[in-house]
């Protein structure tokens, strides 16, 4: 006998039945969660409303708060004009006050009778006294001068340095150094020296010193320099500051 379950063929298909309930059942959890979504859209809207309608609501207050103070302070104006204007009609509020100004009357001028009257009897002591302030003023004068004098003068110098150049490399360098510092004056002071490689085994020798600027020019010096024309080809100032 042919069992009934033969013809039935869900049994056999089960895992099609299955997999279609479960894609059911997630497009329904989808479906949820964008109704969720929306929902918290909507009261994140609404919160935000409220709060706007409430600040909305605050400078309305505010507002009209100032109009108040505003129409008070124009009251209060008006009520001291009219004071102001009741005191004294004939001046304009905020106009100066016959006190305050100047006066027209003449001053009456001292006649020569009036000098004759008031009769200086000490004038002879203000004259002692004013010919001792101006004693006393001579030597606060004279003490001020000489400490003065005393500080030492501030003397401007600049500190150079100086590449002098031979003409090759067969120049006695020792002897052109000798030959530069034989060059001397009055606030010229020569310092450390050193020989500098230029190339094809030519050096120069770089020089410093420091010199008094109203005693000394720099294009003196150089000139000075470069008349040494037996060792010296250039010289070029490396370097110059003020001390």
């Amino acid at each position: 006998m042919t069992s009934p379950l033969a013809y039935e063929k869900v049994w056999f298909e089960k895992c099609k039945y299955d997999e279609a309930e479960r894609q059911y059942f997630e497009k329904l959890a989808k479906m949820d969660g964008i109704a969720a979504l929306a929902t918290n859209v909507n009261v994140e809207l609404v919160n935000r409303l409220n709060n706007i309608e409430q600040n909305n609501v605050g400078l309305t207050k505010l507002v009209s708060d100032l109009q108040a103070v505003v129409k008070q302070l124009e009251n209060r104006l008006k009520v001291l004009e009219v004071e102001c204007k009741k005191s004294s009609p004939s001046v304009p509020c905020g106009a100066p006050t016959p006190a305050s100004t100047p006066s027209s009357t003449p001053i009456k001028k001292e006649t020569a009778e009036d000098d004759d009257d008031g009769v200086d009897l000490f004038a002879s002591d203000s004259d002692e006294e004013s010919e001792a302030a101006k004693k006393v003023k001579e030597e606060r004068l004279a003490a001020y001068h000489a400490k003065k004098s005393k500080k030492p003068v501030l003397i401007a110098k600049s500190n150079i340095i100086l590449d002098v150049k031979p003409w090759d490399d067969e120049t006695d360098m020792k002897e052109m150094e000798k030959a530069v510092r034989a060059v001397e004056t009055e606030g010229l002071l020569w310092g450390a020296s050193k020989l500098v490689p230029l190339a094809y085994g030519i050096h120069k020798l770089q020089i410093s010193c420091v010199v008094e600027d109203e005693k000394v020019s720099v294009d003196w010096l150089q000139e000075k320099l470069e008349e040494i024309e037996d060792y010296v080809q250039s010289v070029d100032i490396a370097a110059f500051n003020k001390v």
